[in-house]
């Protein structure tokens, strides 16, 4: 089995296979059959249960804990284990410390669970019935602690709404405050009272079927919010037990729980207990019949969950039925932002406090190319590290549309983190950036995808990654004829290639006109005194800059912010070839620099310049994959840096194939292209 983190998690194989796979997982919790009923009928529940989930078409993940260990998914002889054993411990959040660190066994409760389930990567979680406020809470204060982990843990439970001995008004209150999504599952709002279906309440929302639940879990999930999702099934009509009386059962057993001075965690295994007594086994027939169809529901809802995943992985991108066209390759950082945006035209130093706003986002180069690139349909293969850390699953989360499947989660590592201070017209005052996790970003880790990198129609490497790394992926390129692009990322690491001869191997380069400065003086090419500010200088000092790195590099992409961009590179009856090989051998075809203005945005309109380069440069490329012409390619360019600019995001959740293509281009007018022969 493979340990999780430390050695406190164990994810069975064929569980651990699955996730990695991406194929729907469901966990179960095992309270209910080391506390909920009688051996062995728990333990064929059990049985019957996992038997479910798998016919539905997912992997059962029972979880428990045996020995000091928390377990992801049970052996049949650990099922039996739990089942049998008199003295094993009913485990919530808070008494997982403790249990672990004694060596016992014991059931999970559903916030055990779920605890389990996050931390595995497992995001719909089913049981029978959720713990709440109990009767009586208001002066007790005896409220679950799944209530809680409802409202902190990012798990979708499956359940048939809250035990009905409980107060249902008060825990549908409590879930609000939580800030937990209640949804009740199927044509009513009714919110389902375990073994009835009606309890007198509604649901603040419903979903329908198992893929309007799975589009609703992937909601929670893609915002990266903290808290669950509630999902109540209603028992099966033909099984439910009469309203009235469950009611009368449950006023009988109150009051004697009370008379014998039973409170607390002991409460609700006695409560359901007597209840059945005094429905002759009603109620547990309603029982069994909700978690077995809580499991089929939950079951459905893990499958049309992961096909929505997937789907969203690859683009919405058509498939040959036996053939998958090789992906391109993106090999770069990744990183939370924390973008401080100043209210005032002036940040004021000496350790004042400046108004303004602070949001979090998700960016850095290597991920937001990947990220604006799978927008535009052409979701690529994503090498880069992240830690096992707090940030580490918002990341994945936020990242769902992407193809994330290759990125290296590291225990003992942090993910990198970036604080940005930027002006209140959106330029950058100050960064500060933990990157330490990129120099894991290896030769050894990105070799193991060689194959991938050797049929892939592009290759993308950005500055953070280590010179080993770019010096192998380079190598790869001339021994393999790869098309690759340098994404030069700071003054300080765009020279990275052209410290040595990688740099011939490259086909493109996207600097701005500092790094494109940076790599000439690496080169010790003469360089300009200053660099200018009004836009004929600086088009013409980029042209300067450009001229000698031509020739190798196929096509240099000078960026230039509100000045547009320059392209460079081998011309053909006016127009620059984009794609290597087209011009290589032509006699004919000459050097030549054009000018594109960018879309004009005023600065009012700008909200954050952080990715609005990388935006423009996978536009460029997605344009380039698509097969289109020169100046479609570019604008593609300028129209998804134009929609992140105005983005609190670094790189727009406006950007699709739809905002960005061909046909927005053409629908458009777009200022005149300046052309200069660079020969």
């Amino acid at each position: 089995m493979w340990d999780h983190p430390g050695a406190y998690v164990r994810i069975q194989p064929s569980v651990q296979e699955a996730l990695t796979e991406g194929r729907p997982v469901v966990a179960l919790e095992s309270t209910i059959i080391t506390h909920g009923m009688a051996y062995p009928q728990n333990l064929s529940m059990a049985r019957e249960v996992e038997e479910i989930v798998t016919t539905n078409g997912a992997v059962p993940a029972t979880v428990g804990i045996l020995r000091g260990q928390i377990h992801v998914g049970l052996t049949d002889e650990e099922l039996e284990f739990l089942a049998s054993s008199k003295n094993v411990v009913k485990v919530s959040r808070r008494d997982l410390p403790f249990v672990l660190s004694q060596g016992l066994s014991g059931g999970t409760t559903v916030s055990a669970t779920m605890i389990a389930a996050h931390k595995a990567g497992i995001p719909v979680f089913v049981t029978g019935g959720i713990g709440g406020v109990h009767r009586g809470g208001e002066n007790t204060l005896d409220v679950s602690a799944d209530l809680t982990e409802l409202g902190r843990t990012p798990v979708a439970v499956v359940s048939a709404g809250v035990k009905s001995i409980l107060d249902i008004g008060r825990t549908l209150e409590y879930l609000e405050t939580q800030g937990v999504c209640v949804a009740a599952f199927g044509e009513s709002r009714e919110f389902p009272a375990f073994f009835s279906r009606q309890s007198g309440f509604q649901a603040p929302y419903h979903v329908r079927d198992e893929e309007e639940a799975a589009e609703l879990i992937a909601s929670a999930l893609g915002l990266g919010l903290s808290n669950g999702v509630l999902i109540a099934v209603p028992c099966p009509e033909e099984r439910a037990a009469s309203g009235q009386l469950i009611e009368e059962a449950i006023q009988q057993a109150l009051s004697e729980a009370r008379s014998k001075g039973i409170t607390g965690k002991e409460l609700t295994p006695f409560m359901l207990q007597k209840i059945n007594e005094l429905t002759d086994g009603r109620s547990l027939e309603s029982n069994l019949a909700l978690i077995q169809n809580n499991a089929r529901v939950g079951s459905c809802i893990a499958v049309a969950l992961s096909k929505l995943q997937k789907t969203r992985r690859k683009g919405n991108l058509p498939r040959q039925e036996d053939t998958t066209p090789p992906q391109p390759v993106v090999i770069g950082g990744i990183n939370v932002d924390f973008i401080a945006k100043a209210q005032n035209p002036v940040i004021l130093g000496g350790g004042q406090t400046n108004t303004g706003r602070v949001r979090r986002t998700f960016g850095d180069v290597g991920r937001n190319l990947a990220d604006c690139l799978s927008r535009l349909g052409q979701t690529p293969l994503f090498l880069s590290a992240v830690g096992k850390d707090e940030h580490s699953e918002s990341i994945l989360h936020y990242c769902h549309h992407m193809d994330m499947r290759a990125v290296l989660q590291l225990e003992g590592k942090s993910t990198a983190t970036y604080c940005a201070v930027i002006t209140s017209t959106g330029e950058l005052s100050v960064g500060l950036g933990d990157m330490d996790i990129h120099h894991q970003i290896t030769e050894q880790y990105v070799s193991q995808f060689k194959e991938d990198l050797c049929q892939a129609p592009l290759v993308c490497i950005d500055g953070n990654v280590p010179l080993s790394t770019i010096q192998y992926v380079c190598q790869l390129a001339r021994e393999h004829q790869l098309a690759v692009c340098y994404e030069p990322t700071d003054e300080n690491k765009a020279s990275k290639p052209f410290l040595s001869d990688s740099w011939k191997a490259l086909t493109y380069i996207s600097p701005n006109l500092q790094e494109l400065r940076a790599i000439n003086r690496s080169l010790g090419n003469p360089l300009p005194a200053e660099l200018p500010s009004r836009s004929e200088d600086v088009v013409q000092t980029a042209v300067a800059l450009a001229r000698p790195l031509l020739a190798h590099l196929h096509c240099v992409v000078v960026t230039l912010g509100a000045h547009g961009i320059l392209l460079c590179g081998k011309s053909l009856g006016g127009s620059i070839s984009l794609r290597p090989g087209a011009h290589e051998q032509t006699a004919a075809a000459s050097l030549c620099a054009t000018h594109y203005p960018a879309i004009h945005t005023s600065r009012e309109e700008i909200v954050n310049v952080s990715g609005a380069g990388d935006s423009l440069m996978a536009g460029i490329l997605a344009g380039i994959l698509a097969k289109h012409d020169t100046d479609t390619c570019v604008r593609m360019g300028l129209l998804a840096a134009s929609l992140s600019l105005r983005s609190f995001e670094p790189i727009s959740p406006e950007i699709s194939t739809s905002s960005v293509s061909q046909e927005q281009v053409k629908s458009r007018s777009w200022p005149e292209v300046k052309v200069w022969k660079m020969d």
